[in-house]
C-alpha cells in the first residue's frame, strides 16, 4: 500500500493561526497531527507516504526531514494549489498499481485503515469511500447495498431509492483508473472525477464507520476540543491516580479581565479547574507559557500556588487544582470584626514575602511574556499610557496628550525603580487573585510575574478596590511587611517606604486604565463599580506629603474628580 497525505490547504478556518504553523502540523496530546497519521498508515501495512503541500511548505518539509521512519516519506509542493483531485494527479508517478490510501491530513481518527484498504480490494470497484454519520454534512448517497449514489453540495434529504445520506470523511481507497477520468493542467477536486466516474458506470463503494472516532479538526472550536477529549483524562489520571476516568462534565466559570475562559471539571469523583487561553497566536513566548513556567517554578519552590497537571501549550488548555470558590474579597466581605480582617492580611502578607524572596530563586527571565522585568518602559507603556489612552482618553472620552505628562511619568517610572526591593513580582497581587482553601492562602494568576518590587505587590493588596481596606489599617500593614521583611532581609527603610509610595501611584495608574478598557472596549461593565474607590485612592496617594510630587498629574485627578 502507499499512501497520499492531503495537506495543502490554507487552513483558512483556522486563521490566523496558521499563520505561524500549517494547519497538519497543530499537535493533539503533544504529537503533531501528521504524525499520527503518518503512523496510523504505518501501522497499516503503508511501505511510502508521500503528503502535498503548499502554505508554509518549508515547514513540513523540515518536520519530515527530521524524522525516521523506516520507510520512504516524501513531500510533494505544489506552487499553486490543485484541488483534491489535482493533488491525486499530482503524485501519479509515485503510484503504482495498487490502490492508493488518500487521507486528509486534518482529521483525527482511530479507523483501522488496514481493514478500509483490504475491504476495498475484496470489493473490486473503482474506490472505496469512508463514510460516517454527521447531520451537519451528510450529503453522499448511499445504496441499500453499499453503493455510492452521488455527492450533494450540501446536506439534502434522502430520496425513496436510498437508503441515506452520510458525510464523507476524507479518507479513501482509489485504483488508477481515477486517472482516466481527471483533466489535464487544471485545478479540480476528486468528488467531480468520482461524479463523472458513476456516469460512466465506474462504481464507487462505501465503507460506512459506526463507533470509530473521527473529528475533522479544521476549525478552532472543533482542534480544542479535539485536544480536550484526549487531554482531560489525562489530567485526571495525573492528578488523581488511577486508570479509570469517568464521563467528563463541564461547568463554566466566571472569568475577571483577562479574555482566558475557566471551567471546573468532574469525572464524577475528582475535580479540576481547566483554564482555556485560546490557541496560541504565535510561536514565540504566549501568556500560556508563563503561565505554565512560572506555576511550575513556584509550584517546585514549595509556594502555595495550585498545582499544574496538564497542560497543551499550542491549544491553550491548562488543567489544574481545584481550590474551591472562596476568595480573599470574599473572605474579607463576610467578615464583621476588622481585627480579624487584619488578621487575615497579615497572613496574605507572609504569603507575599514569601513568594519575594523564594520565588526570585532560579527565576528564568525568558518564561515571561512581556518583559523580563519591571522596567521603566513598561512602567511607561503598561501604567501610564495605559492610564491616559484607556482611562482618561477610552472611558472619559477626553482628547488628551500622553506627552503633557512625559516628564513626570518619566520621573515616576525612575523613582519608583529607584526604591524598589526587588524580588519575585506577581503584578496583579489583589483578593480576586488569592484563593483560600482549607484555610491556606493560595496565589493564582502569576502569568504576569517578573523580576520587580515587592512593594508593587504590597499596594496591589492594600489599595485594591475590591475591598476597600481603611486608610489606618492600609498604613498599619505596610509597617507589619516592613517589619516581617525586615527579619527576613537587610533592608533600608526610607527605601521600603519610598517605593511604596511610587508603586501606590504606579498600581492605580494600571487599575484605572484596566477598568476604563474593560468597561468600554471589553463590555465588562462590572468593572465600573469600583472606579470612584481607584480614583480616590490615586487621589490620596498624590496628595499625601511623604509622596513625591506630580502636580500635573494630581490637578488632572483632582478635574476629573470634581466633574464626577
Amino acid at each position: 500500500m502507499k499512501a497520499l497525505i492531503l495537506a495543502a490547504g490554507l487552513g483558512t478556518r483556522l486563521h490566523p493561526f496558521t499563520e505561524h504553523t500549517p494547519k497538519p502540523l497543530f499537535p493533539v496530546a503533544k504529537q503533531p497531527l501528521l504524525e499520527i497519521i503518518i503512523d496510523q498508515l504505518i501501522n497499516a501495512g503503508c511501505r511510502a507516504i508521500i503528503i502535498n503541500t503548499h502554505h508554509l511548505h518549508a515547514d513540513i518539509d523540515a518536520f519530515i526531514t527530521n524524522k525516521d521512519y523506516g520507510l520512504p516519506v516524501l513531500t510533494r509542493h505544489e506552487p499553486i494549489i490543485l484541488g483534491t483531485g489535482g493533488a491525486i494527479k499530482n503524485i501519479a508517478d509515485f503510484w503504482s498499481t495498487e490502490p492508493l490510501m488518500v487521507i486528509n491530513g486534518d482529521v483525527l481518527c482511530d479507523i483501522d485503515l488496514g481493514k478500509v484498504f483490504e475491504m476495498h480490494r475484496s470489493q473490486a470497484c473503482a474506490a472505496t469511500l469512508v463514510l460516517t454519520d454527521n447531520p451537519l454534512f451528510n450529503s453522499v448517497a448511499v445504496s441499500d447495498d453499499g453503493m455510492i449514489l452521488d455527492f450533494a453540495d450540501t446536506n439534502v434529504k434522502t430520496q425513496p431509492n436510498q437508503q441515506k445520506r452520510l458525510t464523507f470523511t476524507g479518507i479513501q481507497v482509489i485504483e488508477p483508473v481515477f486517472l482516466s477520468f481527471t483533466p489535464e493542467n487544471a485545478r479540480f477536486s476528486s468528488i467531480d472525477v468520482y461524479r463523472q466516474m458513476i456516469a460512466n458506470g465506474q462504481e464507487i463503494r462505501s465503507h460506512i464507520i459506526a463507533t470509530e472516532l473521527w473529528q475533522d479538526l479544521g476549525s478552532p472550536d472543533r482542534y480544542q476540543e479535539a485536544v480536550f477529549n484526549n487531554s482531560a483524562p489525562q489530567a485526571f489520571k495525573l492528578a488523581y491516580g488511577g486508570s479509570g476516568v469517568g464521563p467528563i462534565q463541564s461547568t463554566d466559570l466566571a472569568g475577571d479581565g483577562s479574555d482566558r475562559r475557566w471551567y471546573r471539571l468532574t469525572d464524577g469523583t475528582h475535580s479540576l479547574i481547566m483554564a482555556d487561553h485560546g490557541i496560541r497566536p504565535a510561536l514565540t513566548t504566549c501568556e500560556v507559557d508563563a503561565f505554565v513556567s512560572i506555576g511550575i517554578h513556584l509550584k517546585n519552590k514549595g509556594l502555595p500556588v495550585p498545582n499544574i497537571y496538564y497542560a497543551d501549550t499550542f491549544s491553550g488548555l491548562v488543567f489544574l487544582q481545584d481550590l474551591g470558590n472562596t476568595h480573599l474579597q470574599t473572605l474579607i466581605h463576610a467578615e464583621s470584626s476588622l481585627d480579624n480582617v487584619a488578621d487575615h492580611y497579615r497572613s496574605v502578607i507572609d504569603l507575599l514575602i514569601q513568594l519575594s524572596i523564594d520565588g526570585a530563586q532560579d527565576f528564568d527571565t525568558t518564561w515571561t511574556y512581556q518583559t523580563p522585568a519591571y522596567d521603566h518602559n513598561l512602567i511607561l507603556q503598561n501604567e501610564c499610557r495605559y492610564f491616559v489612552d484607556a482611562f482618561i482618553n477610552g472611558y472619559l472620552g477626553h482628547k488628551t496628550a500622553f506627552q503633557e505628562y512625559a516628564e513626570e511619568f518619566s520621573r515616576l517610572a525612575d523613582q519608583t525603580l529607584n526604591a524598589s526591593i526587588n524580588g519575585f513580582m506577581h503584578r496583579d497581587f489583589q483578593s480576586r487573585n488569592i484563593m483560600v482553601h482549607n484555610d491556606k492562602y493560595y496565589a493564582i494568576d502569576f502569568q504576569g510575574a517578573r523580576i520587580g518590587p515587592l512593594q508593587y505587590d504590597l499596594a496591589s493588596l492594600l489599595i485594591d478596590p475590591y475591598v476597600k481596606l481603611p486608610p489606618a489599617l492600609q498604613e498599619e500593614l505596610v509597617d507589619e511587611c516592613f517589619k516581617r521583611l525586615s527579619k527576613k532581609v537587610s533592608i533600608d527603610p526610607a527605601q521600603f517606604y519610598r517605593g511604596y509610595s511610587c508603586c501606590k501611584i504606579t498600581r492605580n495608574l494600571q487599575i484605572l486604565g484596566a477598568f476604563g478598557y474593560l468597561t468600554r472596549e471589553k463590555g465588562k461593565t462590572y468593572f465600573e463599580k469600583y472606579i470612584p474607590s481607584a480614583l480616590q485612592t490615586l487621589h490620596n496617594a498624590l496628595s499625601d506629603k511623604t509622596s513625591p510630587d506630580f502636580p500635573n498629574l494630581k490637578k488632572v485627578v483632582e478635574e476629573i474628580m470634581q466633574r464626577r
